[in-house]
């Protein structure tokens, strides 16, 4: 019985000796684990807090706000000096100058910024040769007569020289067609002229040069080939 007891206390004795050299063995490695790698835990430690800071400064706009606001504030100025043109108005109305309208502008528009006609404007004239509803395009000059005119030199504003506009209902000089005064029957007679691109020239109405009539889309550039030396503007 003696013996036995002996031997149960050796036995306890060797699982306390195991049980304290596992506990020293697993508390070394943890402790050497983190001596090891402290400067990767150190880093992903370090990564974490950026992460959160990052998200909670987007969260309030503070990061990309300022960006977006800049690229929205050119956009919406891009946009709003695509929709003007500058066109200028003379002549015989109550404010002759140089204006800044809609792109979308017509005639009739230019004409009201310019104080509408004076006194002594050719109303006849006018209200034969000149389509109120005509569109304006940017850089384009109009010229209102007077009654005592019968002819004075302007300015074109895209040729560089000096044109002569005669009386106001002549429509032709020197056998060139007027393509600011001319009607339908006479732009008819006008090779690959009809009836459907007479009305488009007197609806583009007016024009400073004669190659207005491509670049407003009066005509098509195989039309305008066969008329450009049979026409002229006074």
């Amino acid at each position: 019985m003696s013996h036995r007891l002996k031997e149960d206390d050796i036995d306890d004795l060797r699982n306390l000796e195991e049980h304290t050299h596992f506990s020293k063995t697993k508390g070394f490695n943890f402790e050497k684990f983190l001596l090891t790698n402290r400067l990767l835990i150190t880093l992903a430690l370090f990564g974490l807090i950026l992460i959160g800071l990052g998200v909670f400064l987007y969260k309030d706009g503070l990061i990309g706000g300022q960006d977006t606001i800049e690229v929205l504030e050119s956009t919406e100025e891009v946009k709003i000096n695509a929709s003007e043109i500058i066109v200028e108005i003379a002549g015989s109305v109550e404010k002759p100058g140089v204006y800044k309208l809609k792109n979308s502008s017509r005639i009739d528009d230019l004409l009201i910024a310019g104080g509408g006609l004076s006194v002594d404007a050719d109303r006849v004239w006018v209200e034969k040769y000149v389509n109120r509803a005509a569109p304006l395009s940017d850089g384009q000059k109009m010229y209102i007569k007077s009654v005592s005119e019968q002819s004075v030199a302007v300015t074109a504003n895209n040729s560089g020289g000096d044109q002569t506009i005669p009386a106001p209902f002549s429509t032709s000089t020197e056998g060139l067609t007027d393509i600011n005064t001319a009607t339908l029957t006479e732009l008819d007679t006008l090779p690959g002229i009809g009836p459907v691109y007479g009305q488009s020239i007197i609806d583009h109405r007016p024009y400073s040069t004669v190659d207005e009539l491509l670049s407003k889309g009066a005509l098509k550039k195989s039309v305008y080939e066969k008329v450009k030396d049979k026409v002229s503007v006074y």
